[in-house]
């Protein structure tokens, strides 16, 4: 029964983090839209890792114990999920002005294909018949929620194909560092990966920053900026990666990015509760079935791991 509840206790951070992705996503992010893609990026990253330096400054003691292997993985973690698959979602956002949701929700739907194969392959994690079945139907539910019957339209504006593009990027990416970050957590905790992941991601982003030559950026921040980037940096952006390994290392990768379907739902729910954007009978009755296969799925997770002890 303790391991039944792990389970489900990683689940529901992993679901309370995507959702907090969802929020920023709609709410918070777009008030950026003044300021390069990048140097919001590297300002999410660098205020954040300051403030860790408050309370966690005891993980660099870990410096002297990691193996290449560690470095390897917390440099790829840093390099594809903080920094290229941020970018390239942020990105994506900023070139459809936040009003076509479709791409970013196709990002959702790749995803599970890239982490579930690379568990598979990396991780060695046994995928029982009944974990397809639920998560193509959870997959499906997020499809339908987005597209309903019809074909993703990528024909709605001259950035539309370059952000499909990105999206794609950024699917991979964060597929990838959904199994990087599983495979460190088996020897390490949740905070040190959230650390280093922003420490290396930080020092990468400002090297990025200097050489395009954007840090006159600072000049063009807001009053309305610094307050965004304080409210994501205590909220949806650190707190909420804390919360997505803590929960990542109780549960496996394949069902957690599963799981990160919640941030396609919860976006588009922001989306009609602060932009009025209507939904239809189709996409509320493919939420439900979205929620009730990851429901599913947390069923199976929890019958696996007490049948392999």
């Amino acid at each position: 029964m303790n391991k039944d509840k792990k389970v489900i206790t990683g689940l529901l951070a992993i679901i309370t983090a995507t959702t907090l992705w969802g929020f920023d996503g709609v709410v918070l992010t777009p008030r950026l839209y003044n300021l390069e893609a990048s140097f919001v990026v590297m300002v999410l990253h660098v205020l954040p890792f300051l403030v860790m330096q408050l309370f966690l400054f005891k993980q660099y003691k870990y410096l002297k114990t990691f193996d290449k292997q560690d470095y390897l993985a917390l440099f790829l973690i840093a390099l594809l999920g903080g920094s290229i698959g941020t970018l390239s979602i942020v990105q994506a956002m900023f070139l459809i002005n936040f009003k076509n949701l479709s791409v970013v929700v196709l990002l959702q739907k790749l995803q599970p294909v890239f982490a579930i194969t690379l568990a598979t392959i990396f991780l060695k994690e046994k995928l029982k018949k009944n974990f397809f079945i639920w998560a193509l139907l959870a997959v499906a539910g997020g499809y339908f929620l987005t597209f309903e019957f019809s074909l993703p339209n990528f024909h709605t504006g001259e950035n539309t194909s370059q952000a499909a593009l990105l999206a794609l990027i950024a699917a991979f990416c964060f597929g990838s560092t959904t199994v990087l970050g599983r495979k460190f957590l088996l020897n390490h905790n949740f905070e040190t990966v959230t650390f280093y992941r922003f420490g290396f991601t930080t020092f990468i982003l400002v090297i990025y920053n200097l050489i395009l030559g954007r840090f006159y950026q600072f000049n063009d921040v807001t009053q309305q900026n610094w307050i965004i980037f304080v409210v994501i940096m205590f909220t949806t952006g650190s707190a909420a990666i804390f919360l997505y390994y803590f929960g990542l290392k109780k549960v496996r990768a394949s069902l957690s990015t599963i799981a990160e379907l919640c941030f396609p739902v919860s976006a588009i729910i922001f989306d009609y509760i602060f932009n009025n954007s209507q939904l239809t009978v189709v996409q509320w009755c493919s939420a439900a079935m979205m929620f009730f296969a990851i429901f599913k799925l947390g069923q199976n997770e929890a019958e696996n791991k007490s049948s392999a002890s």
